[in-house]
């Protein structure tokens, strides 16, 4: 493996001093906003917003419906930078480019991250525009070999070896229940596989998953959650069904389902992180 795939605290720092030079607030919250969910960015006040083109050593997304721009300002009254459009492995990126957007939050000294996305649907009950709030994940790309932590470790970061026991912060998931309740919002919850994609999952791919425990699967989101345990960020997760898993093959899948899916999906997110923002 060449040790220059791997991405290196300099360009970690690097790009971090970038964002800085744009910025006059201290973000405490990040967010990476999944295909679809990108309305939420455009309502953040006193926006500033920095195409991600613009940074050094930071990839440049190439998914429709991904934006591309770190979006920072308020939402409820909290100061957060947004990630309007994530990177995926499948773009052709390294996991470290994938992660690279996280280890620039955790140096520009932010402690949470809400990280969310478009999923297909397993778990039998669970219908398009459903929210799921992920209480874990199945990580089958890093079982595989594609861990974000390959590499030298970080220890500016954390240990070598972090603990995943509870990747989803438990405090953080009963507060987004509490808001859906109030907010009368159908909060589904589970357990998200990330797989690298970019071919949707074939009818024996899902029953696999289904049997191993995944209610929902998805192409993102586990890199980063594993990046953000590893530097002690408090993650919440939380899924749009975008579609409903087809175990036998007889219907088939689109992104441009997904991409309407988003359109149920987004207030309903919108509410809940809302919710969750003004007790953080």
């Amino acid at each position: 493996m060449d040790m220059e795939n791997f991405i290196s605290l300099a360009q970690i720092d690097e790009a971090t001093r970038a964002v800085q030079a744009k910025i006059t607030v201290q973000p405490k919250v990040g967010m990476i906003l999944g295909s679809g969910l990108n309305a939420l960015a455009d309502s953040i006040q006193n926006a500033v917003t920095i195409p991600y083109g613009e940074l050094p050593h930071f990839p440049t997304s190439t998914v429709q419906g991904h934006v591309g721009r770190l979006v920072i300002g308020q939402l409820e009254g909290v100061d957060v930078l947004a990630m309007q459009g994530r990177i995926h492995y499948y773009e052709g990126y390294t996991m470290g480019q994938v992660t690279l957007p996280v280890r620039v939050m955790n140096r520009l000294g932010i402690g949470s991250l809400v990280v969310t996305n478009a999923a297909g649907g397993v778990a039998p009950q669970f219908e398009p525009g459903d929210v799921m709030l992920i209480t874990d994940h199945l990580n089958l790309m890093g079982m595989s070999g594609l861990n974000p932590l390959m590499g030298p470790n970080l220890d500016e970061f954390g240990p070598r070896f972090p603990d995943m026991s509870q990747a989803y912060d438990r405090a953080y998931c009963e507060l987004a229940r509490q808001v859906a309740k109030t907010e009368k919002v159908k909060l589904q919850e589970g357990v998200y596989a990330g797989l690298s994609g970019p071919s949707f999952e074939s009818p024996a791919d899902l029953r696999f998953l289904r049997t191993a425990g995944a209610d929902a699967v998805g192409m993102s989101t586990v890199p980063e959650v594993i990046v953000a345990r590893h530097g002690g960020l408090r993650v919440l997760g939380l899924s749009g069904v975008s579609n409903k898993a087809n175990l036998d093959g007889s219907t088939i899948t689109t992104h441009a389902e997904v991409m309407e899916a988003g359109k149920v999906i987004t207030p309903k997110l919108e509410k809940i992180i809302r919710g969750v923002l003004r007790e953080m």
